[in-house]
């Protein structure tokens, strides 16, 4: 089993979403994140001034998955979320020791 961490541009979101639908991968823990990377912030005008906002509000996905779809949910996340423009995101895959379903007691892939 693998563990991706997703940081993406909050209005990929609903697109990311239905691309795992497709493989059936349904569970998706989503959470608002700032931060930086390359582009290291950037500036916005506001009534006149100019302000430089050096943290980027970006969303974190966090999806288990089993080690034979691991392939295919990066590809997933990757074509639904990218603009082909600097700060579209990241993709990390950990290795998943173990799962389980708390309410029926399931382990391993069959809990995800």
């Amino acid at each position: 089993m693998k563990y991706i961490v997703a940081m993406i541009k909050p209005h990929k979101l609903e697109e990311v979403r239905e691309a795992m639908g497709a493989l059936d991968v349904f569970g998706m823990t989503v959470t608002e994140v700032r931060g930086y990377g390359r582009q290291r912030g950037h500036t916005e005008i506001y009534r006149g001034a100019e302000y430089e906002i050096s943290y980027v509000p970006k969303l974190k996905l966090e999806i288990a998955v089993g080690s034979d779809k691991v392939d295919a949910a990066i590809e997933a996340i990757r074509g639904a979320a990218t603009e082909n423009k600097i700060g579209d995101g990241k993709i990390f895959v950990l290795d998943l020791e173990q799962a389980v379903r708390v309410r029926t007691g399931e382990m391993g892939e069959e809990a995800l």
